[in-house]
């Protein structure tokens, strides 16, 4: 069964990457309403068609768009199917609980978490793509995704034997702020989407031709908003959806210098495992700062946009993974008496 576990833990992985990737090209192609309701799409489990008769009547007056309700739709059956794989997992979790090696309250806090993913889907809808909530959802959805991963990682190894020794390094608390500032600038960048704040500055590297544009910070990340009003599209002031823009490009340089410096430490380290991580990290944070300078220029082009989403969570994964490295590390140190 633990084999089982691992499997089914590394398909959860990729549905979960899925999910998030799919769930930016929902919200960057403005779909995120495209179902006005949750879970059902205008009363039925299906996009309906424009003239479909049970929605209208459901909802009169209503401008049905297929496309987006079929791309909200299957946002929402992938992310149910990833629920369920989930759900599956905490009960083998639960079944083989008296295994020694088998991760129990991880598996479990997943169910939890995901069923409050599902709660702020519905709430996305029901509050009119408010950005406090979608910003959340998609912090969530990255949760979700690093825990998996996390627990996948720890399901593949059955004792401190296969360590293979791993030598004590010094990058413990380094690849730990290496997770913060990520997780943080994934905050940010979610916040520009969230606030439809990407073209705000439509220039590079100035700001509406100015190094440093008038700006509101007290508005621009006031994430108590009026609730009951539609988002879509965003409601910023010019200088606040210009501070947003701006906090997440400087968020943008300091992530590339201090994800740049870890990647360097952990790729000229000699064990293999640290210079793997490394290297993805290099690479991934280098891609994401061109792929975001591409998307001013380009004057956000959806592709490109969806991949800085997807990119944002590969980097996660590259510095969750350089972290389970350095405590496997430690682990090893204490099992061998080095």
């Amino acid at each position: 069964m633990k084999s089982w576990f691992t499997r089914l833990n590394l398909i959860a992985v990729i549905m979960a990457f899925c999910v998030v990737t799919l769930g930016a090209y929902v919200r960057l192609s403005d779909a995120g309403l495209g179902c006005p309701d949750w879970p059902g799409c205008y009363g039925l489990l299906v996009a309906p068609d424009p003239g479909h008769e049970e929605a209208l009547k459901e909802f009169p007056g209503a401008q049905i768009d297929t496309g987006k309700a079929w791309k909200e739709m299957i946002h929402r059956y992938i992310a149910g199917i990833l629920g369920l794989l989930i759900l599956a997992l905490a009960i083998i979790a639960v079944r083989n609980r008296h295994d020694g090696t088998q991760q129990v309250k991880l598996p479990l806090f997943l169910v939890a978490l995901v069923t409050f993913q599902a709660l702020l889907g519905m709430w996305t809808v029901t509050h009119l793509v408010a950005p406090g909530i979608v910003t959340l959802h998609l912090l969530m959805g990255m949760l979700t995704l690093g825990l998996l991963w996390w627990q996948y990682l720890n399901s593949r190894t059955t004792g401190p034997a296969l360590n293979s020794r791993l030598p004590v390094m010094n990058l413990k608390p380094w690849a730990v702020t290496a997770l913060v500032v990520v997780f943080a600038q994934i905050a940010l960048g979610g916040w520009v989407s969230a606030n439809y704040a990407a073209l705000h500055c439509p220039d590079f590297p100035k700001c509406q031709q100015s190094w440093w544009p008038p700006m509101d910070f007290a508005g621009a990340f006031d994430i108590f908003h009026e609730y009951g009003v539609n988002y879509e599209g965003g409601r910023l002031t010019n200088d606040q959806g210009v501070t947003v823009h701006m906090m997440h490009r400087l968020g943008a340089v300091i992530t590339l210098i201090y994800i740049g410096a870890v990647g360097i430490m952990a790729s000229l380290k000699s064990n293999l495992a640290y210079r793997e991580a490394g290297i993805a990290m290099l690479l991934i944070v280098s891609g994401q700062f061109l792929i975001g300078i591409s998307i001013v220029i380009y004057v956000l082009p959806l592709p490109l946009a969806v991949a800085h989403n997807g990119g944002a969570a590969l980097l996660l994964l590259s510095v969750i993974y350089l972290n389970y490295k350095t405590r496997q590390s430690k682990v090893s140190l204490i099992t061998t008496g080095d």
